[in-house]
């Protein structure tokens, strides 16, 4: 049974993921030959076609998050490294977002302060409005004011 799992299946296994993998990788993370090419090799030379895939033929790990000249550690939109398009097309946190952040800063909150007590007591006033119409005026049975 190993026997047929070593032989048989995890060649399988490995030529079928390398050449999915090579089939969907962006053109710009493919390196050193043209993804045809590549795709080429995988299925004509297994196993070794797609360990070859695997070494050379796509970027991986660190340099995914590099520019895009490949140089290692320089974050291709000018973030921290990881951030933004470069790693997987996840957009940042918020706090980590400088555009969410300068929308923030901009002192516009004080002026929203201000709107949003005026809001605040013109409810209060309608809450209190209706709650005069409700009683009719008149005091609760028990001696409390409302």
């Amino acid at each position: 049974m190993l026997r047929i799992l070593l032989t048989i299946v995890l060649p399988l296994a490995l030529w079928v993921w390398a050449f999915i993998d090579c089939l969907v990788a962006p053109e710009d993370e493919v390196r050193h030959l043209p993804k045809p090419i590549w795709l080429i090799i995988v299925l004509l030379f297994p196993p070794l076609g797609p360990i070859a895939w695997l070494a050379a033929g796509k970027r991986r790990g660190f340099l995914r998050s590099g520019a895009p000249d490949g140089q290692p550690g320089r974050p291709a939109d000018g973030g921290p490294a990881g951030y933004g398009g470069a790693r997987g097309g996840r957009p940042p946190a918020p706090d980590d977002d400088p555009e969410f952040l300068a929308s923030l800063g901009n002192g516009s909150l004080k002026g929203n302060d201000k709107d949003h007590e005026d809001m605040l007591k013109q409810w209060e006033a309608d809450l209190r409005r209706r709650e005069r119409e409700l009683h009719g005026g008149d005091e609760p049975e028990d001696g409390r004011k409302s």
